[in-house]
C-alpha cells in the first residue's frame, strides 16, 4: 500500500513539474501599422513612388540558417561568433518568408503596385532582396538589439539600374525572444521605408 501510494505521489510531483515547463511560442511581426511616414515617400506623387508605380519584387533570399523557422540570438559580450538558438520559441514562418511578407505589405500600402515574379508583366522593373544580416545581438544579459541588412537590387530588361544596401538596428524593448521578434519587425519596416524612398527617387 505504501508502495502504492509513494508511486502516486511521485506521480503527481512530476505532472506538476511538467506543467510549469516553459511552452513553446511562435513569433511573427505583429499587426502592420500606421503606414511608412512621408518622408519615405520623398518625390512621389497621390500616395505612391513617382519613379516606380509597379514594380516586380521576388521574395528576399538569403543563408540557410534563414530559411529555418527556429530563433537565434548571438551574445556580443560572450563570443560573437557564435550563433545560438532560443530552446522554446520559433517563428511562425522562416525569417526570409517574414522580410518578404513586410516589406511586399508595406510597398503596396505606399502605393505602389506590387507584382510577383510568376504574375510578371514585361517592361515592370524587379526588385531583388537579399538578407545579409539578420540577428538579436545581446551586448549584455539585460540589454539586446536587433540588426538587419538588406541588398536591394533594381533590374529593367535584365539590366541592373541600381543597387543599395540597407542597414537598420533597434532596441528590443525586453531581453528576450519577444524583445527580439519586436525589434526585428521595427527594423524589416525601418528598412521598407529607406527602400521606397530609394525607389521613389529612381528614373522612370
Amino acid at each position: 500500500m505504501k508502495k502504492i501510494l509513494l508511486s502516486a505521489v511521485t506521480a503527481v510531483a512530476l505532472a506538476g513539474c511538467a506543467s510549469k515547463s516553459p511552452q513553446p511560442i511562435a513569433y511573427d511581426f505583429g499587426p502592420m501599422g500606421a503606414p511608412l511616414p512621408a518622408a519615405a515617400l520623398a518625390g512621389s506623387s497621390g500616395g505612391s513612388s513617382a519613379g516606380m508605380p509597379a514594380i516586380v519584387l521576388a521574395d528576399v533570399s538569403g543563408p540557410a540558417s534563414l530559411d529555418s523557422q527556429r530563433m537565434f540570438y548571438r551574445l556580443m559580450y560572450a563570443d560573437a561568433r557564435q550563433s545560438r538558438p532560443y530552446a522554446y520559441n520559433t517563428w511562425s514562418a522562416t525569417p526570409l518568408q517574414l522580410m518578404s511578407q513586410r516589406v511586399k505589405a508595406r510597398i503596396a500600402q505606399a502605393g505602389v503596385k506590387v507584382v510577383s515574379t510568376t504574375d510578371s508583366a514585361g517592361g515592370l522593373p524587379l526588385l531583388r532582396l537579399e538578407a545579409d544580416e539578420f540577428s538579436q545581438n545581446f551586448d549584455s544579459a539585460a540589454q539586446s538589439s536587433a540588426s538587419i541588412t538588406l541588398r536591394a537590387s533594381v533590374f529593367r530588361n535584365h539590366k541592373l539600374v541600381d543597387q543599395r544596401t540597407f542597414t537598420r538596428s533597434a532596441r528590443a524593448p525586453s531581453a528576450d525572444a519577444a524583445g527580439g521578434a519586436s525589434a526585428l519587425a521595427e527594423s524589416t519596416d525601418g528598412i521598407a521605408a529607406d527602400i521606397l524612398a530609394w525607389l521613389a527617387g529612381l528614373p522612370n
